[in-house]
């Protein structure tokens, strides 16, 4: 990676962005998940609390716990996480293979009965957070690691996270809002020179945004 362009090579000799590091499973996220556009209610949960789980650690800490995260979690299928009590939640605090932070795992499951309340009044989970979609017009010029990185909300991620604080849910900040857009394809912060911008792009371009 040189300091100002925000790249690396990878084995394969093609240019991503840098932040993976060209860790295994880091690259196979950036180059599989990251920025791909997502219409599933259940996963767009999961990305949601795990971005809350991630505040204050690392995204690879969450990453690699992830098998864990969903075994504890039924698979992130919020109807029954809204029915987990406080057994559940001690069940959790013991549980190695998450992050056992009492407040965040309380805020799981809050959350999970929000994302029901949101779905009854709604319709879905997908349409309701794809409305929070940045217009074009409101993206940077240029996609460079310059820009990128100095990128940690924009307004839209700052009214979606007002807008899940009115309607009761947690762990939901402008920061991790954002953080959740860049990974679920609401946005393509692949760096400029990224060999997946333009693939994400594509994809972005085709995606049947949901209702």
């Amino acid at each position: 990676m040189t300091a100002n362009d925000g790249l690396i090579e990878g084995p394969d000799g093609a240019r991503r962005c840098a932040w993976h590091g060209n860790l295994p499973d880091y690259l196979a996220y950036h180059d599989e998940e990251w920025g791909r556009p997502v219409a599933d209610d259940r996963r767009l949960f999961e990305k949601i609390v795990l971005e809350g789980f991630q505040s204050g650690l690392s995204w690879l800490t969450i990453l690699r716990k992830r098998a864990g995260f969903r075994a504890a979690f039924a698979d992130f299928d919020f109807e029954r996480m809204a029915r987990f009590g406080e057994a559940d939640v001690e069940r959790l605090l013991a549980d190695a293979g998450i992050v056992r932070h009492r407040r965040k795992i309380e805020s799981a499951i809050n959350n999970a009965k929000r994302a029901c309340d949101l779905i009854d009044q709604e319709g879905s989970l997908a349409g309701f957070l794809w409305r929070y979609e940045p217009p074009a017009s409101e993206r940077p010029a240029r996609a460079d690691w310059e820009t990128l990185r100095k990128l940690t909300d924009c307004p839209q991620s700052r009214a979606l996270a007002k807008e899940l604080k009115r309607r009761g849910w947690s762990f939901v900040g402008p920061t991790t809002l954002y953080a959740f857009m860049q990974a679920v394809g609401l946005v393509n912060d692949h760096v400029e020179g990224c060999s997946l911008r333009e693939t994400v792009d594509a994809e972005r371009a085709a995606f049947k945004r949901p209702t």
